[in-house]
């Protein structure tokens, strides 16, 4: 394959595209939104030169758990004084969330250089140019970032899935699967174990392999024994035994005394730990700071996870969109109770188990304001098909609405009485404009 070292080529037209000129480019440059597989994007990334984006890589896949543990390992790497970059996906009110370095959102200006050369190295070869989708535009412009930015350890998330991925064309020095549970399934398998097996995929030979599930299923472990990864399992090579004030991670003879962490959901302290067990095997390069651990788990935020404004009424925002995480929500809202009512605003893609959404929940839910996605994504459903999807919830709880997220969280707020709160879920799609409505009402 011919190898072109890409500086800059793309025309005076590209050159003077905006951000957002760019990424409506990039939705109709591959005739699928979602098109898995490392061929066309390690060719792209080829020929940019493959820079290293760090020293050190960190990749963190999983069903769910994947952006709190990201913003874990951020947090406690830069507090240990590490200068860090970290990839996510997808974002919630601005694009330019997806890429972070040292903390902040890298601007218009970064991403726009990337694009560009991007472009450029996606058509190089006239003859034969280079499909990309809008999620491999954006991780290569990550990577390349990363390049240039000086970082002491790139942080990337998992878009679906794992081995077929855009992010596992990089080699991470360890990598950690979160969870797993049924999502996807169109993509990745309709039972755990294939499932397991894909996303066992990002683990490489003699690097470290953070397993964050207690029962993970078995083809993960097979998987990554196969390809001769050095497991560390939860419940295994490490622990944590939860304290009256905290709790604790222990690794052989280390142990750790650690504070709650700052993210709210019952399942936090699960993601916190697979992100030490991950520093901890990476020790010998990157140090071994329990202060900067301490500081990190505590001081790790991420936008709609559990995410509580005041009030009245008060909102929570969570992204929830298959069953793990709807039963992660319930345990949430049982342990989290209110004098009055809990009612809900969900929306959902069809491609998602509502029907193991809804019986995670039903018992927390009072009322269920149902909002449409149909125009937000071909994969939105309609708030009258949502409605034909959870039959077993009675008439009198839900409410069907035509109104859109905005005006559904108005109408469940203005429906409130002292004491209710209201909870927005059921997708990315939910979660970004509820947090628009919280922030231009509660601020």
């Amino acid at each position: 394959m011919p190898t072109f070292l890409v500086q800059s080529s793309t025309g005076p037209r590209e050159m003077n595209r905006t951000l957002a000129e760019w990424l409506d480019h990039q939705q109709r440059v591959h005739p699928r939104a979602i098109e898995l597989g490392l061929e066309r994007v390690r060719e792209v990334w080829q020929r940019l030169g493959a820079p290293a984006p760090a020293p050190v890589v960190i990749t963190v896949g999983g069903t769910n758990g994947k952006g709190s543990t990201v913003a874990f390992l951020e947090a406690m790497l830069a507090a240990s004084g590490k200068r860090v970059g970290a990839y996510t996906s997808p974002h919630l009110l601005r694009y330019n969330e997806r890429v972070r370095v040292a903390g902040a959102d890298v601007g218009d200006a970064a991403l726009v250089d990337a694009f560009e050369r991007i472009e450029a190295a996606r058509v190089a070869d006239s003859s034969a140019p280079v499909a990309l989708t809008y999620f491999e535009y954006g991780t290569l412009a990550a990577l390349w970032i990363f390049a240039q930015a000086g970082l002491d350890v790139a942080v990337l998330e998992v878009g679906l899935g794992g081995r077929l991925d855009a992010v596992n064309i990089i080699d991470a020095d360890a990598a950690i699967v979160t969870t797993i549970d049924i999502d996807h399934q169109d993509w990745l398998g309709n039972d755990r174990d294939a499932i397991g097996r894909e996303k066992a995929g990002i683990f490489r030979r003699g690097k470290p392999a953070i397993v964050g599930e207690l029962d993970p299923p078995s083809a993960l472990l097979e998987h990554a024994s196969l390809l001769g990864a050095n497991l560390q399992r939860a419940g295994r090579e490490y622990a944590i035994a939860e304290a009256e004030h905290g709790w604790n991670w222990r690794a052989g003879m280390v142990e750790l005394v650690l504070p709650r962490p700052g993210l709210a959901a019952p399942c936090q302290i699960g993601n916190a730990a697979a992100a030490i067990a991950a520093l901890h095997a990476l020790r010998e390069r990157l140090g071994w700071n329990p202060a900067a651990i301490a500081q990190g788990v505590r001081g790790a935020r991420v936008g709609a996870r559990l995410q509580r404004f005041a009030g009245p009424p008060e909102l929570v925002v969570d992204v929830a969109h298959n069953p793990q995480a709807a039963r992660i929500l319930a345990a949430w809202l049982g342990q989290t109770p209110i004098e009055g009512r809990t009612i809900a605003v969900f929306g959902a893609l069809d491609d998602k188990d509502i029907e193991g959404i809804v019986d995670a929940l039903a018992p927390c839910i009072d009322t269920w304001y149902l909002v449409g996605l149909d125009r937000e994504s071909p994969r939105g459903l309609a708030a009258q098909a949502l409605r034909e999807r959870i039959a077993r919830i009675p008439a009198e709880a839900i409410v069907v609405t035509g109104a859109d997220v905005a005006q559904a969280l108005e109408d469940a707020c203005a429906s409130t009485r002292p004491g209710d709160r209201v909870l927005a879920f059921g997708s990315f799609m939910v979660a970004a404009p509820a947090l628009v409505f919280a922030m231009s009402r509660f601020s």
